[in-house]
């Protein structure tokens, strides 16, 4: 069965509340975070510091426009 990540067409999206001083500190936290759970191509799209921290959006592209998609590849559409 082939994994649920080789049928995303473009980026996975996270969302979430960290707990932190500023908005330049939920940006180094949400990268480092993405990092952590092994991304490497990584933007953050939003951020909204109010009170004890901010909430933050970072997006991990998976297949940029041009990549070698890896639902083309007649191999991988056996294995589904």
């Amino acid at each position: 069965m082939s994994r649920v990540f080789d049928r995303i067409t473009d980026a996975l999206d996270v969302e979430t509340f960290l707990v932190c001083d500023s908005a330049e500190e939920a940006k180094e936290l949400a990268l480092e975070m993405m990092r952590d759970l092994g991304f490497t191509d990584i933007d953050v799209v939003f951020t909204d510091f109010s009170g004890p921290g901010a909430r933050v959006r970072v997006r991990a592209y998976l297949c940029r426009s041009g990549a070698k998609y890896s639902w083309l590849d007649p191999a991988k559409k056996e294995e589904a």
